[in-house]
């Protein structure tokens, strides 16, 4: 299991939210980039950034802050989501040196384009499942549907898709722990490689999913910004996991 460390961005600032929730920010850097280099610089293979305006507003608005992370480190992987609604915001990422577009509000909203981009770049298309009481919520976690996330994944099974972020909006940025119930359910439900994300606050959390060969990786955010464990801690307990 790999540990991906998380960068919300929110007016060009490094943030965390508590349960999504844009009016309680915390920030943690002003500097996207400086703390980019900071988590490659500690061993990190895969960067998760989430463009937070963009989620709430339905397009990208961090993206040049974004992009420049990109170039400034060509031989890394980083995956994008937020505000990613429509095939030509995420071929953008794509073409401009992001190796993987996360879409969730879009694989509910518009699912051919999401089969049309799966088909033109296969493997680069992370589906994006955010539960709330066990349902899919959408357009920056605000609006619900009426689909459980293993519903909306079985849409997308066949698909050429590079994952599934999973995440429990109740437990994100609360520090209380994931959703493991959740979590290692969903994975045994489907075939596709399983991001866990949510909740994470020890590196108990890190063994225990990391004991299920089903979890791929696991997004960390605020547990490594108020330092509870550091990431080459968080790596090692997953490698020797694993």
């Amino acid at each position: 299991m790999i540990v991906i460390p998380a960068i919300d961005l929110k007016d060009g600032k490094c943030v965390r939210l508590r349960e999504g929730k844009m009016d309680e920010v915390t920030v943690f850097s002003d500097d996207p980039l400086q703390t980019s280099k900071f988590w490659f610089s500690q061993g990190a293979e895969l960067l998760h950034i989430v463009d937070l305006d963009g989620a709430v507003a339905g397009r990208p608005i961090n993206d040049q802050s974004i992009l420049s992370i990109a170039n400034e480190f060509p031989d890394k992987r980083i995956q994008v989501g937020g505000g990613i609604r429509d095939f030509s915001s995420a071929v953008h990422y794509i073409e401009n040196g992001i190796s993987r577009v996360i879409m969730g509000t879009a694989a509910v909203k518009d699912p051919e384009m999401l089969i049309e981009f799966c088909n033109e770049y296969p493997g680069q298309l992370i589906l994006g499942v955010d539960s709330l009481n066990g349902y899919v919520k959408t357009d920056g976690w605000i609006r619900s549907s009426k689909l459980k996330p293993e519903e909306l994944i079985s849409k997308f099974e066949d698909l050429e898709l590079a994952g599934v972020v999973y995440t429990d909006i109740s437990r994100d940025g609360m520090m209380s722990g994931p959703n493991f119930e959740a979590t290692l359910s969903l994975s045994h439900k489907t075939a596709l490689p399983v991001i866990a994300s949510g909740g994470v606050s020890s590196l108990d959390h890190i063994e225990e999913l990391s004991s299920s060969s089903r979890v791929y990786g696991v997004i960390c955010g605020r547990a490594l910004y108020e330092q509870k464990f550091t990431l080459k801690e968080a790596i090692k307990v997953a490698s020797q996991s694993s």
